[in-house]
């Protein structure tokens, strides 16, 4: 029987994707698009090969590859989303998914973790459920020692370091969502979404910059609704201290068939697109980012 530390025994969890040279103060992130499920992951759970990927975030390591090219490291991840979720705190766990009673230090009320979505998820896609049986605690503890926190220990660096290197860094955390997804005001199905825990996270020239230079390109484009960003752009988003971090959330309806997991006709325009607006965030001017009481002072 193996465990949680021999699921990536063979293929990373998780790998660094850069040149040879960082030469923009911007580190992208993919933590969802993993599509690497471990036999032993597989033989848990009750969902079939397919189904189980519904909450995957199908190719978007790739549709912002341009931005390795571009100068800007990536970190992504190999494993997928329903085996672990890194954008949630480390310890959002459901109680009623595990054997054994949970530590008291344990997030078990959090909104994530009654949606069924924690950082060892419950569910996937509509309300699917992952498990078969109730799993052991150590299996979470696990998967959040040899998965979880090296992850975050990788991107903490990659942030810090772009910091130290260019004054500034700007974290882009990047998304899929279901076409199906609608803004709760308006009703329209946008194209894209952009979060910044409600202009927290990032300076407002940043985050408007990323809207209208996506608007300009023709697409529907929402802010912070319904997605304002998770854990991962609340927890690295720092503007007092230049370090900004904005979530992109992407229509997978514009790029793939959500029922078969193909790339669509439009992969290769959309990828296009995102490499031009990639190009034009990263040429926004250093003013406006370190424009913060650092700089004034």
């Amino acid at each position: 029987m193996t465990s949680p530390a021999e699921d990536f025994a063979v293929i990373p969890p998780f790998e660094i994707r850069s040149g040879a040279e960082q030469r923009v103060p911007f580190v992208f992130n993919s933590p969802h698009s993993g599509r690497h499920y471990p036999d032993r992951f597989l033989a848990m759970a009750k969902l079939d090969r397919n189904t189980i990927r519904r909450s995957e975030d199908c190719y978007v390591e790739e549709l912002f590859g341009s931005a390795i090219m571009l100068g800007a490291p990536m970190l992504a991840a190999n494993f997928p989303r329903a085996y672990l979720d890194v954008n949630r705190e480390p310890w959002e766990l459901d109680p009623r998914m595990f054997v054994e009673p949970v530590p008291s230090y344990c997030n078990i009320r959090s909104a994530r973790v009654a949606g069924g979505l924690g950082t060892v998820p419950k569910l996937v896609g509509e309300g699917l459920d992952i498990y078969a049986s109730r799993l052991p605690i150590a299996e979470a503890f696990q998967r959040i020692e040899t998965v979880y926190k090296p992850y975050h220990e990788t991107l903490k660096r990659l942030i810090a370091g772009t910091h130290a290197r260019f004054g500034y860094a700007v974290l882009i955390d990047c998304h899929s969502m279901p076409a199906s997804v609608r803004t709760s005001d308006q009703g329209m199905r946008p194209d894209f979404i952009i979060g910044d825990r409600f202009g927290t996270s990032a300076a407002a020239a940043l985050t408007q910059e990323a809207i209208s230079l996506l608007s300009g390109m023709g697409y529907s484009v929402a802010y912070n609704k319904p997605y304002a960003g998770g854990f991962i752009t609340e927890h690295y988003g720092r503007p007092a201290r230049n370090l900004h971090a904005l979530q992109i959330e992407i229509n997978r309806g514009l790029y793939m068939n959500e029922r078969t997991f193909q790339k669509s006709a439009g992969f290769d325009a959309l990828a296009e697109d995102i490499a031009r607006f990639a190009a034009d965030l990263m040429a926004l001017p250093d003013h406006h980012l370190i424009d913060l009481p650092e700089a004034a002072e």
